[in-house]
């Protein structure tokens, strides 16, 4: 789930479905478009993906679903989409605010699934979803749908991947449970962990943000620093995949890399001694990873095997599977190496935040202080500080 921002958002990837980031030419979008979920327009502040559709909330409280599943309502604050269950923070008219869980097919029609009422939090700090008010709880997909935390353990973020969990404390400490096969709690084994366990190897480095991929994991330092952790099929990871090495150039014995600055280069299929690259399919603890030009990061989200990060200056790399253009580089190529999306970049704007579905990126951007544009106006947006 993205944080609520001002500014325009936009979708590319995975639309098979009718989601949101659809423009009706097909089942993909390879460049980033704006979103054009009807009754929400430019007026969306938060963005939750799953697979098969979406749910974009506005800032005056209408949660709107596209996709294999639609549906529309009002007085909500928040969403949290995934195929198996739809939770929405709702104040009805008259009543207390509560989580309602529905089925995605419902519409948002009759009763919900289940309600709870949102109790121990200030108004106008929710806490985002999955996580449930006060930290101590969060939302499963699967029965039990509500699940305690363990005991003193309360979290200011928490991610749900494929089969595992991220939690960030107030203290800036990491933790993860569930499936392991992939390395991607992080622990040094691709053993399962039933309950919440500490991440040792980053423990004494504040962390401001943690991700949850499919099967692969990332945070962000206060400092600006990224790591990742799990599985690197794609190379969602960033580091040397074995199905990307199939991209060498006929008759030239040179692989397509990326230069300095994230666009597109060429390099040697080996490693320097002339042997063959390394690959790495698991890495199950956290690695520190380079941006282009030694740039810093802020905010970061994964799908199912791709990585889209947002740096302090406001630009938007990503990496990983990009068969659906799910990484915004107008083509459905596959990449191991962190690269600039420049539609931003080229229509003066500052990317402010992002958030992943499985197959899709979803990006809400701001115009650059001082921009003069004339293809795509946006007047009256704020920039970010």
């Amino acid at each position: 789930m993205a944080e609520a921002r001002p500014g325009t958002w936009y979708g590319f990837g995975f639309c098979g479905f009718g989601q949101a980031l659809g423009s009706g030419r097909g089942r993909q979008v390879h460049s980033p478009e704006p979103l054009g979920t009807p009754g929400a327009g430019g007026d969306i502040c938060r963005v939750s993906a799953s697979w098969s559709y979406t749910a974009c909330v506005t800032r005056g409280g209408l949660v709107a679903l596209s996709g294999s599943a639609s549906g529309a309502a009002d007085g909500c604050r928040d969403a949290w989409a995934s195929e198996a269950l739809l939770v929405v923070r709702r104040a009805a008219p008259g009543r207390a605010e509560e989580l309602q869980a529905w089925a995605p097919g419902s519409a948002l029609r009759g009763p919900p699934l289940w309600c709870r009422a949102v109790e121990g939090t200030a108004a106008g700090a929710p806490a985002p979803l999955p996580l449930l008010p006060g930290g101590d709880a969060y939302v499963s997909p699967r029965p039990p749908f509500h699940r305690p935390l363990g005991p003193g353990l309360r979290a200011r973020q928490l991610e749900l991947g494929a089969e595992h969990a991220l939690l960030l404390d107030a203290a800036g400490q990491v933790f993860s449970w569930g499936g392991g096969r992939h390395g991607q709690l992080g622990h040094g084994t691709l053993e399962a962990e039933a309950e919440p366990r500490l991440l040792e190897a980053l423990q004494g480095l504040p962390v401001a943000e943690v991700a949850a991929g499919g099967w692969h994991s990332v945070c962000v330092s206060e400092t600006g620093d990224l790591y990742s952790w799990g599985w690197n099929e794609s190379g969602q990871l960033a580091l040397p995949a074995r199905s990307l090495a199939g991209d060498v150039q006929p008759g030239t014995g040179e692989a397509t890399g990326l230069s300095e600055d994230g666009s597109a280069a060429r390099g040697a299929a080996g490693g320097e001694d002339g042997a063959p690259a390394p690959f790495i399919a698991v890495q199950p603890l956290p690695a520190l990873l380079d941006l282009p030009l030694d740039s810093e990061a802020a905010k970061a989200s994964c799908g199912s095997r791709h990585t889209a990060v947002v740096t302090r200056t406001g630009e938007l790399y990503t990496w990983g599977w990009g068969k659906y253009g799910q990484l915004g580089h107008k083509d459905t190529t596959s990449s191991d190496r962190p690269r600039r999306v420049d539609f931003f970049v080229d229509q003066q704007l500052r990317v402010a935040a992002v958030t992943c579905g499985p197959w899709s990126t979803y990006v809400c951007a701001v115009e650059q202080r001082g921009a003069h544009r004339t293809s795509l106006s946006l007047s009256g947006l704020p920039s970010l500080n």
